[in-house]
C-alpha cells in the first residue's frame, strides 16, 4: 500500500467509546419508539412490556451522552494539552469495564431483574462498578492534565468539573439505600432530586466543553476558550449545577435562599451558551463550513433548540407554573428537548467532526444523511410541540377534580401524536447512525494505533 494512502493514526479506544454511543443511541431511539406506541396501544409488542422499555431506552440514551463525550474527551485531550494520556491501559480498563457492566444491566432489564430507583432501575450493585469506571477515568484524566503548562482553556475546566461531579452526584443518587434516607420521605424526595439535578448538571459539563472544543477547531479561533463569555458559562454551568436542580422540587420544603437562587440561575446558562454558538457561526468562514458540515449543521441545530427550551424552561421555572406543570408531559418535552435538542445535537456534531479527521475517507455529506438530519429535526419539533400540548391540557384538566382516566383519554389524541412522532425521530436517526457508524468501524478495524496515547 502506498505509504500517503494509509489509514491516520488514532486512538482506537475513543473510537471504540463513541461506535458504543452511536449504538447506545440508536438502540435507545428504537426502545424509546416503541415504549411510546405501547403508551398508548398497551397491547403493541406485548413481548418486551412497556415497564421493560422504557429503562431499556433511558438507559442507552444516558449511556449514549456518557459514551459519546468520554470517547470526545479521549479523543481530544492530547491535542488540547499537547501532550499524551498518562496511560493507554486504563482506558482499555474503562472501555471494558463499561461494556460489561452495561451488558449486564440490559440483560437484568430484559429478564425483568430491577431494583434501584428512577432512571437508574437496574441492581444498585452495578452502581458500584459505574463508579469504578469513573475513578478509572478521573484517575487517568488528572494525571494526563496536571503537567499542562500554562492557563487551561474552559473546556479543560469543564471536563474536569464534569468528572469530579459526577462521581460525587451519582454516589449522592445512592443514598437511598441507607435506612435514615429511604424512610424519611421528605429527605429521600430532596436528595434524591438534587442527586439528579446536580448529575445532569456534571454531564453537561462534559458536552458543553466537547461543544466549545469543537466550536475552535471548526473556526481555528484559538480565543474562543479563553475569552470571558467562555469562563462565565462555566461559572455559570457550576452554579446551575450546584442550585439550578432546585427549581425541580418547589413542592419540597427547602430554604428560601436555595429556590431563589434556583430560580435566578437556571437559565443564564443557556442564555450564554445560545450567545457563544450565536457569535461563534459569523466567524466560521465558507470553506470551514463546507469543510465540516454536518458538524456546523448539528452545533446550529442545538443554538435553535437552546432558544426554545430557554422559552420553555423559563416559564415552568416559575413556582406559580411549576406547581401545576411539574410532572406532566411539559417535564417530558423540557427533558427531551434538553437531551436530543441540545446535548444530542452538539455531540452528533463531534461524532461526524471525530470520524471526518479519523477517517481515511473523508465524511461528505450524503442526501441520505440530509435527509435524516432534516427528519431528525422536524420530528423532534412535532415531537416537543405536542408533549407541551398534552401538558397543558392535563394541567387544566387537574385543577378540575377530574379522574386521572378521563384525563387520559381525553389527552390520548395528542399521544397518538407524539408516538407517531417518536417513529419519525427513530427514522431520521437511522439515516445518519447507520452510515455513520459503518464508516466508523472500518476507520477502527483499517487504522494503526496512536502514537501518541
Amino acid at each position: 500500500m502506498d505509504q500517503l494512502n494509509l489509514p491516520p493514526r488514532v486512538n482506537k479506544t475513543a473510537l471504540c467509546f463513541i461506535l458504543l454511543g452511536l449504538l447506545s443511541l440508536l438502540g435507545g431511539a428504537l426502545f424509546g419508539c416503541v415504549a411510546a406506541i405501547q403508551f398508548v396501544y398497551p397491547d403493541f409488542a406485548k413481548f418486551l412490556p412497556f415497564f421493560k422499555n422504557r429503562p431499556l431506552h433511558v438507559s442507552l440514551v444516558i449511556s449514549w451522552i456518557f459514551l459519546s463525550s468520554i470517547g470526545g474527551i479521549y479523543y481530544y485531550l492530547p491535542n488540547s494539552i499537547k501532550g499524551v494520556w498518562h496511560t493507554f491501559k486504563m482506558q482499555k480498563a474503562h472501555l471494558i469495564l463499561f461494556f460489561v457492566t452495561g451488558i449486564c444491566i440490559l440483560i437484568c432489564y430484559i429478564i425483568g431483574v430491577f431494583g434501584g430507583r428512577e432512571y437508574w432501575e437496574y441492581p444498585p450493585v452495578f452502581s458500584i462498578f459505574i463508579i469504578l469506571t469513573w475513578i478509572i477515568f478521573a484517575i487517568n484524566f488528572f494525571l494526563s492534565i496536571k503537567n499542562h503548562q500554562g492557563r487551561w482553556p474552559v473546556y479543560i475546566w469543564m471536563w474536569a468539573t464534569g468528572v469530579i461531579f459526577f462521581i460525587i452526584t451519582f454516589s449522592e443518587s445512592n443514598l437511598w439505600l441507607l435506612p435514615a434516607i429511604r424512610n424519611d420521605p421528605i429527605r429521600d424526595i430532596t436528595i434524591q432530586w438534587k442527586a439528579y439535578g446536580s448529575l445532569i448538571g456534571s454531564w453537561n459539563m462534559l458536552v458543553y466543553g466537547t461543544g466549545i472544543f469543537l466550536m475552535e477547531r471548526i473556526s481555528g479561533n484559538t480565543n474562543l476558550a479563553r475569552s470571558k463569555s467562555a469562563f462565565l458559562l462555566y461559572l455559570l454551568g457550576l452554579v446551575n449545577l450546584l442550585f439550578g436542580w432546585a427549581h425541580h422540587i418547589y413542592v419540597v420544603p427547602i430554604s428560601p435562599v436555595i429556590r431563589d437562587i434556583s430560580y435566578a440561575v437556571s437559565m443564564s446558562e443557556w442564555i450564554l451558551l445560545f450567545r457563544i454558538i450565536y457569535n461563534w457561526r459569523k466567524t466560521v468562514d465558507k470553506s470551514r463550513k463546507h469543510l465540516w458540515s454536518f458538524s456546523f449543521r448539528f452545533i446550529l441545530s442545538s443554538d435553535v433548540w437552546i432558544f426554545l427550551n430557554i422559552i420553555l424552561a423559563l416559564l415552568i421555572s416559575i413556582p406559580a407554573i411549576n406547581v401545576y406543570t411539574h410532572g406532566t408531559h411539559i417535564t417530558v418535552a423540557h427533558a427531551m428537548g434538553s437531551t436530543i435538542g441540545i446535548n444530542t445535537m452538539i455531540l452528533l456534531a463531534s461524532c461526524f467532526y471525530i470520524v471526518n479527521e479519523s477517517s481515511p475517507n473523508k465524511v461528505n455529506k450524503s442526501r441520505l444523511e440530509l435527509s435524516g438530519w432534516f427528519i431528525l429535526n422536524i420530528s423532534l419539533l412535532f415531537f416537543w410541540l405536542t408533549l407541551i400540548i398534552a401538558g397543558i391540557k392535563k394541567g387544566v384538566l387537574t385543577t378540575q377534580g377530574i379522574s386521572f382516566a378521563e384525563i387520559m383519554e381525553a389527552i390520548s389524541p395528542y399521544l397518538k401524536v407524539f408516538a407517531f412522532t417518536g417513529i419519525g425521530i427513530f427514522i431520521g436517526l437511522s439515516l445518519l447512525l447507520v452510515p455513520l457508524s459503518i464508516r466508523l468501524f472500518r476507520t477502527i478495524i483499517t487504522s494503526q494505533a496512536s502514537l501518541s496515547v
